[in-house]
């Protein structure tokens, strides 16, 4: 089996390990990763499975996800500080649970260990797929006409902007636009990406940091509960301000919380 794409920064220092969320890669962490590697860390970003430069699957099954990333942990010399935002962030909190000596701490962002209604959060993301879906790729111009196309639906500018990072463009292929992203299949997991597979039995009994965007219903007083069920040394931490994306809306902070939490743990 083909294996997960990778990049890392960084020579010396606590190892850290960044997962991405639903339709993102591992290069949207790239600046916060070269900022953490000048102060001390070792940063491995992770294009997660049909995402990115990862090797396309016939499924996104999370438990598929967490046994690949694992997989990845175990080949490193030493547990890692696992930060998973969003899709990445309930990856990482199987991982955590079901191979816990592959991870010294864990930090999740913005996403509960919960099954959403699709009233509650991600409802857009039916509309994003079919939207990229319908995107004409043997008669796209250029990337301003692939935003202008994808408008309509998706209103906000900086979200068009997160979602055309996918969009590459190879001259000598047909059409010679594609996406890094494994859309038909994603669109058939989209309901399933909504759960959580409790894993019956487990813990995971190492620090947590768990940031919530202030702006953002992805986590609410409501799920806190099954936050320290099955997370107990969980520290809650809410960004204000910041929306969804809080290593994007909110990087001074995020970048902040990261490291001091990586550097607090023994090694």
């Amino acid at each position: 089996m083909q294996e997960l794409a990778v990049t890392s920064v960084g020579e010396s220092g606590p190892r850290v390990v960044l997962l991405h969320g639903l339709f993102g890669q591992g290069r949207n962490f790239t600046t916060l990763a070269r900022r953490m590697a000048a102060t001390g860390h070792r940063v491995t970003m992770v294009d997660l499975p049909n995402h990115g430069h990862s090797p396309w699957r016939p499924t996104h099954h999370y438990p598929d996800l967490a046994a690949e990333v694992a997989g990845l942990l175990a080949g490193l010399d030493e547990p890692v500080v696992l930060v998973g935002h969003s899709m990445g962030g309930k990856v990482a909190m199987l991982v955590a649970l079901t191979r816990p000596e592959l991870v010294g701490g864990l930090v999740v962002v913005d996403i509960a260990p919960i099954t959403y209604p699709a009233a509650r959060a991600g409802s857009p993301f039916e509309a994003y797929v079919a939207a990229m879906s319908a995107l004409d790729l043997h008669g796209l111009r250029d990337r301003s006409a692939a935003d202008a196309a994808l408008a309509p639906v998706v209103g906000e500018a900086s979200v068009r902007a997160f979602l055309l990072q996918s969009l590459v463009r190879d001259p000598g292929a047909t059409p010679s636009w594609r996406w890094r992203l494994n859309l038909e299949v994603l669109a058939e997991h989209l309901d399933e990406l909504r759960t959580f597979p409790l894993p019956a039995g487990r813990t995971y009994d190492g620090p947590v940091l768990w940031l919530a965007g202030g702006r953002s219903d992805y986590v609410g007083p409501a799920d806190r509960p099954a936050m320290d069920a099955l997370f107990p040394q969980t520290r809650l931490v809410t960004v204000k301000g910041a929306g969804h994306w809080v290593h994007s809306e909110a990087p001074e902070v995020f970048l902040a919380a990261v490291t001091r939490f990586a550097d607090s743990l023994p090694r």
